[in-house]
């Protein structure tokens, strides 16, 4: 070994400067030459352990290692500092230069980028500012003219003679005919329309302003339509108000059911009409029970309604949102078995008019015609029942005014009739021509709200209202 030879040649140094080095040859016990040579230590008054030895050669061979990792260190900088000299030699040391302006070149792109992006941002938000001052001018020209109607106070203009109908002097400079106006008749349904105009939109008579009395049904206007369901779950369903408000509801109130599909919960709440046009909800119940079809009404504070696949009637309160009743109606019909014409499982129809709570059905026993029954609004409890001689599901939809049940002729025909009326007060029924129009060909609710005095309708995904005149009594 390297060290071994180290660790010889240096004893023999120093036994060479000491000049205690011996030399001499003697034969073996095997008779064969072995030549000797000695060197006393200057140090060491004896000769170390072998443990001793061993671990003076591992200092030797650790302290070797060590001065070859420093060399091998020493030569990886020289090679370093070669390469730099030959760069710099070379001239690559102009290369970083290079880099730097390459980056500040991309820098100044990047910054005009930012500036354009800027200037656009800047030119959209002046945009936007110029449209809210637009649309805040507009909204106060609209509740300056909401609050002149609610005064009662529509703007007048005056008219040449041959305008006029004899006895005229003044006629109102709306436009009719126009949608817009409709709308916003529809709107304000706490003004009486009487007190507005003379005139409904179609040029026929209104009833007498106040007049709060019954009679029979003799007109129904043009439909308007107010809002229109965003999905396929609105092909059909029920909207309503309540024509008895109670705390914290109002006759603004709007309530709204899409009841396509299966497991029917969501009820839609809106505390203004404008959210109910808008489509913008102020609070969405979740019935605890799913309903069926669109029969439900809202009435005094409580949601009625046909619970899924049954015959039962079921009362849920809004404002605590719980059930406070149910009652399965004795025989009816229910998912399908006396429908009307349009389907649906429109087998139960809840109804209100001026005199309360109905419920429209049919049973076995009636053999398909359309039997009424006055419900108790608290307990569901049947008060009263009537047995009709019009088969169900030979008409399209029914409703209740002044205890007179009316019926439609076609859901889908854009010019139906109010083909049927039974009175109730007299038991007898007798057949009607007044003309329907479903504008949109699927009418699959059609409700009367006896404090508006209108019909809701909801056709093929539009929510409409349809003015109505009665005769006098």
């Amino acid at each position: 070994m390297p060290a071994v030879q180290l660790l010889l040649l240096a004893c023999l140094v120093w036994g060479v400067g000491a000049r205690t080095a011996q030399f001499r040859k003697a034969n073996d016990r095997s008779g064969r030459c072995q030549y000797t040579f000695s060197v006393a230590s200057p140090n060491e008054s004896s000769c170390p352990e072998q443990g001793q030895a061993m671990s003076a050669i591992q200092d030797l061979q650790r302290d070797s290692s060590e001065q070859r990792a420093a060399l091998e260190s020493t030569e990886a900088r020289l090679s370093s500092l070669e390469a730099l000299l030959h760069r710099l030699t070379s001239g690559q040391a102009a290369a970083p230069w290079d880099t730097q302006e390459g980056l500040q070149r991309e820098l100044e792109l990047a910054y005009r980028d930012l500036v354009r992006d800027k200037s656009a941002l800047e030119e959209e938000k002046r945009r936007l500012q110029a449209e809210n001052g637009d649309l805040a001018r507009r909204l106060e020209s609209s509740s300056k003219e909401v609050a002149r109607l609610r005064r009662g106070q529509c703007p007048q203009a005056r008219s040449t003679s041959e305008d006029v109908p004899p006895g005229s002097k003044e006629v109102s400079k709306w436009n009719l005919e126009n949608v817009d106006f409709q709308e916003l008749k529809s709107e304000l349904t706490e003004v009486p329309a009487s007190r507005i105009l003379k005139e409904s939109p179609s040029g026929h008579p209104r009833s007498e302003e106040g007049g709060t009395g019954c009679g029979e049904l003799i007109w129904v206007g043009e439909p308007v339509t107010l809002r229109t369901a965003e999905t396929l779950t609105g092909k059909y369903g029920v909207w309503m108000r309540d024509p008895k408000a109670a705390y914290p509801y109002t006759q603004e109130t709007t309530w709204r059911i899409d009841t396509v599909g299966t497991d029917v919960r969501q009820v839609f709440e809106y505390d203004l009409i404008s959210q109910f046009l808008r489509g913008y909800p102020s609070k969405v119940h979740v019935l605890p029970r799913p309903l069926e079809s669109t029969g439900a009404v809202v009435y005094q504070g409580s949601l009625y309604f046909q619970g899924e696949e049954s015959r039962t009637v079921i009362r849920y309160e809004l404002r605590t949102e719980t059930l406070k009743a149910e009652k399965e109606i004795p025989g009816a019909g229910y998912h399908g078995q006396f429908p009307y014409s349009w389907g649906g499982y429109t087998d139960i129809d809840l109804a209100v008019d001026e005199t309360g709570l109905w419920v429209i059905y049919s049973t076995e026993a009636a053999k398909g015609a359309i039997v009424l029954s006055k419900l108790n609004p608290e307990n569901l409890e049947l008060e009263q029942t009537w047995e009709t001689n019009i088969r169900k599901q030979s008409v399209a939809n029914a409703f209740i005014i002044c205890s007179t049940l009316y019926t439609i002729s076609s859901y889908s025909l854009p010019d139906a009739t109010v083909n049927f009326a039974y009175d109730t007060g007299t038991g007898s029924s007798k057949a009607l021509t007044v003309p329907f129009k479903n504008r949109y060909k699927y009418s699959s609710m059609i409700d009367y709200n006896p404090l508006e005095k209108k019909l809701f309708a909801w056709d093929n995904f539009n929510m409409v209202t349809y003015d109505i005149k009665l005769s006098q009594m």
